[in-house]
């Protein structure tokens, strides 16, 4: 195992809900109305998805890159105060930190969102970030984890990737890397090679090291 790479929303972090109320702000100021089952389509997608679901949606005459700054303005407001670590994240990091395994961050969320989550969890716990700011293709497309394999030196099978969601899930394994999902608000199905487990509470370094 030369590296593990973390997805940020709803796995390092639990701004799913954050997102949520965002989302929910933005489409009502296009006049329409928003509920768990589009935030769940959602889940792991790319910014520009997004924006074309809303519009989409409500059918709102709106460009897109002010519907994307509305959204961007509201999570960046509310991640000043509202960023949680979830269970077992920050306790995973500081083992993996201290037996020198490298980490990145990998999230299909834009630089200045991943900026303010790193504010709060620390930048210096991984060694490479990834963001949709820095590919041409967002998860399920396997730029992402190619990418961060390619910052670290380090060949995608020998990397371990922890997911949440479902396009994020496809975009390691299409990579090639070693997936453990810890499903959030989409189900995940265990399948061959694949480990699935409720929060990273079940996961340490040992059981990382075991995925190869």
């Amino acid at each position: 195992m030369d590296a593990v790479l973390f997805d940020m929303d709803g796995l390092l972090v639990d701004t799913e809900k954050v997102w949520f109320e965002v989302e929910t702000e933005v489409v009502e100021r296009l006049g329409g109305s928003w509920g768990p089952e589009h935030g769940a389509a959602l889940v792991g997608g790319s910014w520009d998805r997004t924006v074309d679901y809303m519009l989409a949606l409500t059918g709102a005459d709106v460009p897109p890159g002010t519907v994307g700054a509305w959204l961007l303005d509201g999570m960046i407001e509310r991640l000043a105060v509202e960023v949680e670590p979830m269970p077992g994240a920050l306790e995973l990091l500081a083992e993996l930190n201290g037996a020198g395994v490298r980490t990145g961050l990998v999230t299909s969320s834009l630089k200045p969102v991943a900026d303010a989550v790193l504010e709060v969890v620390g930048r210096h716990r991984f060694a490479i970030v990834v963001t949709a700011d820095d590919v041409a293709r967002t998860k399920p497309d396997p730029e992402p984890y190619l990418t961060a394999a390619r910052l670290l030196s380090a060949w995608p099978e020998c990397c371990a990737v922890l997911e949440d969601s479902p396009n994020g899930v496809a975009a390691a394994t299409a990579a090639g890397c070693r997936v453990v999902a810890v499903p959030s608000v989409v189900p995940i199905p265990a399948v061959p090679g694949r480990l699935v487990v409720p929060s990273l509470l079940e996961v340490d370094l040992s059981v990382l090291r075991a995925l190869f």
